[in-house]
C-alpha cells in the first residue's frame, strides 16, 4: 500500500495514469492546420446578416479542466483510497499478532483490541494468513495461521492476564516453524523474556511494535510498620510530577463494600517508586480487604490484605500472678513476648474483655469460672469465637465439670503426683505432626521436653481432637468445636514450669499455625511446610475479584515463593483459619519500562478508523461528468430560454444526497423485521468489545432456541436507546459498564413504557460477585445509577417455585460464565398462597419486567460464526456442564418472555409433579 499523508492506496501503480492527463489536455487544445483560403463571390449575399446562435472555435480552458478533474476522480478512485489507513508491515505471507496480554494493557484494553480487529481487517484484505496470540496464554499445538475472516470473531474474546508471562514464551517461539511478519503489541513494561523473544521473531521476518504512551501504575503489598500501614506505588515512567490516589477498600458497618479512607501520592518528576504511610485505626485496619488506585483498572494497581495486615485482638488472662521480681515465672510472660509484635494485646477482666469482642481469648492457668463468666464466654465461643487454654497447678487441682464445653476433652481426675498433674523420671520430647493438622510440616526442636502435663480421660473421639502429641502418644494440643467458634487447650503451662515449649521458636509457629498471630512478613516455605491452600477469590487482569470456582489446593511449600502465574493466579488463599494472598506485584519489583533496538520500529496504539473513499471520488467524477454535460450544452447554445429550468430542477434531484432516505430505508427495515421475526436485541454500550461479546452471546442462544424449540429467532441486533424503537423487541440484554453514558429523559421515558407493555430487560453487572441489585461493586453500583429512573417493581432472589425454573427446562441454577448468585426478579405478591398439595404457589399473571444478575451470560452463550464456544466456562466437564445450564437459563427466559407464565396453569401440575418425581 502506497501512503501519502493520510490517505493510502491499495493499488498505487493505477495512478500512473495521471501522469497521462497533461497529455490529453495538450491533444484536446491542439489548433487544426489553417484552412486553405479560396475566394467565393457568393459570401457577399451573407453581409450584414447576423446569426442568433454562436459556437467558439476551440474547447474553452475551463471545461477541459472540469474534464480533466472528472478523469482524475476516476483513475484515483480505481486506485482504491483509504482514509487513515492502519499502519502495517509490508508483505504477502504470513502475519502473526502477538499481545503480551498482561495486566498492564488491562488499562487500555479495548484501544488494544481495537487494533488487532483492524489489523486482522487489513490482512484479510491483502490475502495474508494471520494468527492472534497473548503471551500469557500461548495455544499448546503451535500457530495455527487462518484466514482473517476465522480469526476475526475471536478478537473480541481476548482478555487480559493478571500475570505476566515467563520463560516458557521463548520456548514456545523457539519451537515455531517458518516465515512471518510479527506485529507485537507491548505493554510499555519490560518482561524477562522480550529480548530473546524479540531476537527468535526479527529471525523469522520483519517485528513492528505497537505500544500504548500512557503511564503503568501498581502497588507493592501493604504491610505493617512501626504502628503505620505502609504500601508503595511504583510506575514505568518517569520525567513528569504526577499524582494518584489509593484507596483502601472494605466493608463499612452495614456490610456493604466501600472505600473507607484515600489517600494522595505524588511522584516527583524523577521518581517512579512513591512511598505511602496511612495511620488506620485497628478497627479500620481490620476491615480493609484490598487497596487499589483510583482510576486504574487493572490487576496491578490492586493489592488484596491478608491476615499480615489484619493484627488480631487478642485478650490474656492469667489465673495468678507471678511472685514480686520473678516475671521469668508469670503465666503470661512468653505469651506477651510471643504475641506483642502480631497483635493488638487486650488485658482485663474476663467480663470487661468479652465487651471489646477480642478474636481469641486466652486463659492460663484458669480454672473456674463464675457462672455469668461461664455463661458469656460460652455464649462468645458459640458466636465464632476462639478460645485458647493452657494447663497449669491451678487446673490440675480443680474438680472440672464433667463434659465441660470450655474443655475439648474430659481431663483424668487422680493418679497425678502433683495435684493431678504427671511427673516422669525422664522428660518427654514430641511426636513429629501428622499432616491433617494445623501444625503439619513444623519441624520438632529436639531441645524441647515436657516434664508435666494434665492427661485427658481415654475416650472414643480424643484421636480425632489430638492435634499434637508427644513421643509416647499423649496428647499435648487438643481442640474441639463449640458452635461457630473452636476451644483449644495446651495440657501444659504457658510458661516454662512444665517444659521448654516457651524457650523454643516452634511456640510462637504453633500460635501462628492457629492464626492467634498475624505475622508482619510473607512467610516462608518452612512455615507452611505440609499445608494445602484453597483459592477462595482470584484477580483478573482488569483488578476485579473473581469467584475461583473449582480450582485445587496448593502445596503450603509452593504458595510460600510463588509469583503469580497460570499455576498460582492472584488472589487470596484459605489455609486453616488464615487467608494469605498472593499478589501481582510483589515487594521490591519495579516496573522497568520497554526499550527497543533502533531497528525495530515503534507506533503508537492509536488508530483511526480506516474509511474506503472509492465512492467519494466515484461521485466527485460523475459529478464533474454531469457538469461538463451542462456546460457543454451551454457552450453550444443548446442550453436558453425555457430548456434551462427543467435542466436544474433534474440536477438537483440527481445530486440530492440519499444518507438520510438511506438511513431511514435501514431503520424502516430493521423495526420492520423485529415486527415480522423474533429478534432478540442488546443495549449498545459504546464499548466495542463488550457489545461484540453481547452479539455473540444473543447469536449462541438464537442457535440454540432454533435447535431446542419452536422460536426461531434471526439475527440479534444492537439497539440505540435513543434513537431506535424498542418496543418492537421482546428481550433487551443489557450489560452494565462504568464508561457507558446515561441515557437521556426520552430514552427512561422511551424504557418505562417498554417495561409497562410487557418487554423484559436482562441487566447483567458481569461482575460474578453479587446478582447485581446489591451494588457492592462499582458495576452494581453502576447499575443502581442507571436504573434509579426506572419504573421497577420490587424485588427478590428468584425463588424455588419461580416460573422462570420450569418455562422450559426445571432448573434451580442460573449459572453464566461465572456462578455466582441467583438473579433477582420481579417479587411475588404478598397474598401468594401455596396451593395445597403443590410444590409451587399459584403465581398465574404477569412477566418479570426485569432480571438482574451479574453471572455474564453472554459470554457463556457467545458462539463464532462456526458454533464453537467463545469464552471457557469452568473447568472441565464441570465447566462444560455450567455452559450448558446457562443455554438452559437462556431459553428459558425467552420462553418465559414470549408465552408469560403458562406453566403456572393447573393443567401444568402432574407433568411437572412426574418430572419433579413427587
Amino acid at each position: 500500500m502506497l501512503t501519502l499523508g493520510a490517505i493510502g492506496f491499495t493499488s498505487p501503480l493505477l495512478l500512473l495514469g495521471l501522469l497521462g492527463l497533461p497529455v490529453l489536455w495538450l491533444i484536446l487544445r491542439a489548433t487544426p492546420p489553417a484552412p486553405v483560403r479560396r475566394r467565393f463571390p457568393g459570401v457577399v449575399l451573407l453581409l450584414g446578416l447576423t446569426d442568433d446562435t454562436t459556437q467558439t472555435d476551440k474547447t474553452p480552458w475551463w471545461l477541459l479542466l472540469l474534464r480533466m478533474l472528472a478523469l482524475a476522480a476516476a483513475i484515483i478512485g480505481f486506485a482504491g483510497p483509504v482514509l487513515n489507513p492502519a499502519a502495517r508491515v509490508d508483505g504477502a505471507g504470513p502475519l502473526l499478532i502477538l499481545a503480551d496480554g498482561t495486566w498492564a494493557e488491562a488499562r487500555d484494553w479495548t484501544r488494544r483490541t481495537d487494533r488487532i480487529a483492524a489489523e486482522v481487517e487489513a490482512a484479510s484484505r491483502s490475502g495474508r494468513p494471520v494468527a492472534v496470540v497473548l503471551a500469557t496464554d500461548l495455544p499448546a499445538d503451535g500457530v495455527q495461521f487462518q484466514t482473517g475472516d476465522a480469526v476475526l470473531p475471536r478478537v473480541s474474546g481476548l482478555r487480559p492476564r493478571p500475570y505476566v508471562g515467563g520463560d516458557q514464551v521463548v520456548d514456545w517461539a523457539a519451537g515455531l516453524e517458518g516465515d512471518f511478519d510479527t506485529l507485537w503489541l507491548s505493554s510499555g513494561v519490560d518482561t524477562p523474556y522480550r529480548a530473546d523473544l524479540l531476537d527468535i521473531l526479527s529471525a523469522r521476518g520483519q517485528v513492528t511494535v505497537f505500544e500504548g504512551g500512557s503511564a503503568v501504575y501498581a502497588l507493592r503489598p501493604a504491610r505493617f510498620e512501626g504502628g503505620q500501614v505502609r504500601l508503595s506505588a511504583v510506575r514505568n515512567q518517569t520525567g513528569v510530577r504526577d499524582e494518584i490516589t489509593v484507596g483502601a477498600v472494605g466493608p463499612d458497618p452495614n456490610g456493604v463494600e466501600r472505600v473507607l479512607l484515600s489517600v494522595p501520592a505524588v511522584f516527583e518528576a524523577a521518581q517512579d517508586v512513591v512511598e505511602i504511610e496511612l495511620d488506620v485505626p485497628p478497627e479500620l485496619r481490620n476491615r480493609i480487604t484490598r487497596f487499589e488506585i483510583d482510576g486504574q483498572r487493572t490487576a496491578g494497581a490492586v493489592t488484596l490484605t491478608d491476615d499480615r495486615l489484619k493484627r488480631r485482638k487478642v485478650a490474656l488472662i492469667a489465673g495468678r500472678g507471678a511472685d514480686e521480681g520473678l516475671e521469668l515465672l508469670s503465666p503470661l510472660h512468653y505469651l506477651n513476648r510471643a504475641l506483642e509484635l502480631t497483635a493488638d494485646l487486650v488485658p482485663g477482666a474476663l467480663l470487661d474483655v468479652l465487651q471489646a469482642n477480642p478474636d481469641v481469648i486466652i486463659l492460663a492457668d484458669v480454672a473456674t469460672f463464675a457462672a455469668a463468666e461461664r455463661d458469656a464466654l460460652e455464649a462468645w465461643v458459640d458466636g465464632g469465637g476462639m478460645l485458647v487454654r493452657f494447663a497449669g497447678p491451678r487446673m490440675a487441682a480443680a474438680e472440672l465439670l464433667d463434659g465441660d464445653p470450655l474443655l475439648p476433652v474430659r481431663l483424668r481426675s487422680g493418679g497425678r503426683s502433683v495435684g493431678g498433674a504427671m511427673s516422669w523420671g525422664e522428660p518427654k520430647t514430641l511426636r513429629p505432626f501428622e499432616a491433617e493438622t494445623p501444625f503439619a510440616g513444623l519441624p520438632v526442636p529436639e531441645e524441647v521436653e515436657i516434664t508435666s502435663q494434665v492427661l485427658a480421660e481415654p475416650g472414643p473421639d480424643l484421636a480425632e481432637r489430638t492435634i499434637a502429641a508427644l513421643s509416647d502418644g499423649t496428647p499435648l494440643v487438643t481442640r474441639a468445636e463449640l458452635g461457630a467458634g473452636q476451644v483449644l487447650l495446651f495440657h501444659v503451662t504457658a510458661n516454662t514450669e512444665w517444659s521448654s515449649l516457651p524457650l523454643s521458636g516452634l511456640f510462637v509457629q504453633m500460635l501462628d499455625r492457629l492464626a492467634i498471630s498475624a505475622n508482619a512478613t510473607r512467610p516462608e516455605r518452612a512455615d507452611l511446610a505440609g499445608t494445602t491452600w484453597v483459592a477462595q477469590d482470584i484477580l483478573d487482569g482488569f483488578g476485579d475479584l473473581q469467584p475461583a470456582g473449582t480450582m485445587g489446593g496448593i502445596e503450603g511449600e509452593v504458595l510460600a515463593t510463588a509469583r503469580a502465574s497460570a499455576e498460582v493466579p492472584p488472589g487470596l488463599y484459605a489455609g486453616d483459619d488464615r487467608r494469605l494472598a498472593v499478589n501481582v506485584v510483589e515487594e521490591g519489583d519495579l516496573l522497568v519500562p520497554t526499550a527497543w533496538p533502533a531497528s525495530v520500529p515503534v507506533t503508537g496504539l492509536s488508530v483511526q478508523p480506516e474509511r474506503g473513499l472509492l465512492g467519494l471520488f466515484l461521485s466527485i467524477a460523475v459529478i464533474a461528468l454531469a457538469l461538463d454535460a451542462l456546460a457543454s450544452l451551454w457552450v453550444g447554445g443548446r442550453l436558453r430560454g425555457a430548456r434551462v429550468m427543467p435542466v436544474i430542477v433534474a440536477g438537483l434531484i440527481a445530486l440530492t444526497p440519499m444518507a438520510d432516505r438511506a438511513v431511514a430505508q435501514t431503520l424502516d427495515d430493521k423495526v420492520l423485521l423485529a415486527t415480522s421475526e423474533v429478534v432478540l436485541a442488546h443495549v449498545l454500550t459504546g464499548d466495542r468489545t463488550v457489545d461484540n461479546v453481547a452479539n455473540a452471546g444473543l447469536s449462541g442462544l438464537s442457535r440454540r432456541l432454533t435447535q431446542r424449540t419452536s422460536i426461531e429467532p434471526v439475527d440479534p441486533v444492537g439497539v440505540d436507546l435513543e434513537t431506535d424503537e424498542i418496543s418492537v423487541y421482546p428481550f433487551l440484554y443489557w450489560p452494565i459498564t462504568l464508561d457507558q453514558p446515561t441515557p437521556s429523559a426520552n430514552a427512561y421515558a422511551k424504557l418505562n413504557r417498554y417495561l409497562r407493555s410487557g418487554g423484559m430487560i436482562l441487566f447483567d453487572t458481569r461482575d460474578g460477585a453479587v446478582a447485581g441489585a446489591g451494588g457492592t461493586t462499582r458495576e452494581g453500583r453502576r447499575l443502581q445509577e442507571l436504573a434509579r429512573p426506572l419504573d421497577i417493581p420490587p424485588l427478590e432472589p428468584i425463588p424455588t417455585d419461580h416460573v422462570l425454573t420450569r418455562t422450559f427446562y426445571l432448573l434451580q441454577d442460573f449459572p453464566g460464565r461465572h456462578a455466582g448468585r441467583a438473579p433477582w426478579v420481579e417479587a411475588a405478591p404478598e397474598d401468594a398462597e401455596q396451593v395445597d398439595g403443590l410444590p409451587f404457589r399459584n403465581l398465574n399473571d404477569g412477566v418479570t419486567p426485569v432480571v438482574i444478575g451479574g453471572n455474564d451470560w453472554a459470554s457463556a452463550w457467545a458462539v463464532d460464526r462456526d458454533g464453537v464456544p467463545l469464552f471457557p466456562v469452568g473447568r472441565g466437564y464441570a465447566g462444560e456442564r455450567q455452559r450448558e445450564t446457562a443455554i438452559r437459563f437462556g431459553i428459558n427466559l425467552i420462553m418465559h418472555v414470549l408465552t408469560g407464565n403458562y406453566k403456572s396453569d393447573q393443567v401444568h401440575v402432574p407433568a411437572l409433579l412426574d418430572r419433579l418425581g413427587q
